[in-house]
């Protein structure tokens, strides 16, 4: 199975392709067919605002080579939105989701086509790293390839407002918990959050939630959990939402403008009270991608210990398991074979398309030929550097829950958000969920 080997191989992944960047570029075997001159290609994805601005940026050396026009549809309920298209028999060319699990599910019914007979598979065994390559196959076929990838657990921070403040980076659970209770007794709420993303509202606070659980209940439970095998009313794992609940304060407090404005404000606009002056709130939690964000809605700002916004790890919670860190990626499946299809996911692997992404920061790659110097800043490079050093790592476990499993999850986040005295309520509700999710 798929799922069996993201546990196993995807942080070795990720510290292949990345430990080798230091590589120049090369000329690549999967750049678009020069055969696919004009039409069109369709894609699904669930980028929008500066995200989609980057993407667009990506495709259009593509578009201007090839003269093929990328139509791009954005839909962050991409479980919905592919499987009906894929049931009506309308499936788009191509489509990228955020993890494997929905497009495995599809290669499991036959839905896609077996890249291993599309790509250079020479050229991209030299690219990626093995294990990119396990991730990606089922039943002995390609199905899958990765392009861009993030670091989760982040907590960013504006350095000249904490310097100010005489605010230090906590470098234990404890202390991060005694400086949320100073901030807020300073007069300040401690947390930014949002979490609304549409009919996948609530995924941006799991990221928080999940990145507690591993580093509070480690691989094991981990694993156990996402693959149904570990209930949610467990000790181990309510006590993982308690933590969490420790950081929402009671009521809600903690958080910037309270439950009903976390659950009601698009998770890319989170930043933006803790660049006010002066500032609404003093921390965020979000993956590595949340920069991208930051700048687009203020361009101003600067990265860095001496700049506008830093970053620290979340800080380990059950020392047992020290350095922990969930991560993600783009993964890409190809629905309908045509010259333009094959052209464009040709062209989606090589460094130079995934370099444009890179350079315009928020973005990995898993290319191990997009070299270190093509991140834009110092900060990225090293959250680079933090990847190489993690000595825990595993895949976002919503990603990798079935559908179902997944959006009550999220549900459960909001509602978690909403009323935290309802935790019992809330993960009894899971455990229904759960017992059926994974039979289906």
């Amino acid at each position: 199975m798929l799922g069996s080997r993201l546990r196993r191989t995807l942080v070795l992944a990720a510290v292949g392709a990345i430990a080798a960047v230091a590589c120049a570029p090369g000329a690549s075997n999967n750049n678009p067919s020069t055969s696919a001159k004009g039409g069109s290609v369709t894609v699904i994805g669930t980028w929008s605002g500066s995200e989609l601005d980057s993407f667009n940026a990506v495709v259009k050396p593509f578009t201007d080579q090839t003269g093929t026009t990328v139509n791009f549809e954005g839909a962050r309920d991409q479980d919905a939105i592919l499987s009906t298209r894929v049931a009506a028999g309308n499936p788009p060319d191509l489509a990228a989701a955020p993890g494997p699990t929905l497009l495995n599910r599809f290669a499991a019914q036959g839905k896609v086509i077996d890249l291993g007979k599309v790509l250079d598979t020479g050229q991209l065994a030299k690219d990626y790293s093995k294990s990119w390559i396990d991730l990606g196959t089922a039943n002995g076929k390609l199905v899958e390839v990765f392009s861009w990838a993030a670091l989760k657990g982040l907590i960013w921070y504006d350095p000249k407002v904490w310097t100010a403040k005489g605010y230090q980076v906590p470098k234990t659970w404890a202390e991060m918990i005694t400086l949320q209770n100073k901030m807020k007794a300073d007069g300040t709420t401690p947390w930014c959050m949002a979490v609304e993303s549409g009919g996948d509202s609530g995924w941006a606070g799991s990221d928080f939630h999940k990145e507690i659980a591993l580093s509070a209940a480690g691989p094991s439970v981990y694993d156990k959990w996402w693959a149904g095998k570990q209930k949610w009313t467990s000790p181990e794992i309510k006590a993982t939402w308690t933590d969490f609940g420790q950081v929402l304060g009671p009521g809600t407090s903690n958080v910037y403008g309270g439950a009903n404005y976390v659950n009601n404000t698009y998770f890319g606009e989170v930043g933006n009270h803790m660049f006010t002056t002066p500032p609404g709130c003093y921390m965020l939690n979000q993956a590595s991608f949340i920069t991208d964000f930051f700048v687009k809605a203020n361009p101003a700002l600067k990265p860095g210990p001496t700049g506008d916004f830093n970053f620290f790890p979340l800080p380990d919670i059950n020392t047992k398991y020290a350095g922990a860190h969930v991560v993600s990626a783009d993964a890409w499946s190809m629905f309908k074979d045509t010259p333009q299809s094959r052209a464009l996911i040709k062209y989606l692997v090589t460094p130079e398309a995934q370099a444009i992404w890179v350079k315009r920061g928020g973005k990995l790659s898993p290319n191990n030929r997009v070299a270190l110097s093509d991140y834009p800043d110092d900060q990225t490079r090293s959250i680079v550097k933090l990847l190489l050093e993690t000595k825990i790592g595993r895949y976002d476990a919503g990603d990798l829950m079935p559908s179902d499993m997944k959006h009550a999850y999220w549900t459960g986040i909001l509602d978690f958000i909403r009323d935290p005295t309802k935790i019992d309520t809330i993960l009894a509700n899971l455990d229904k969920v759960q017992a059926s999710a994974y039979t289906s």
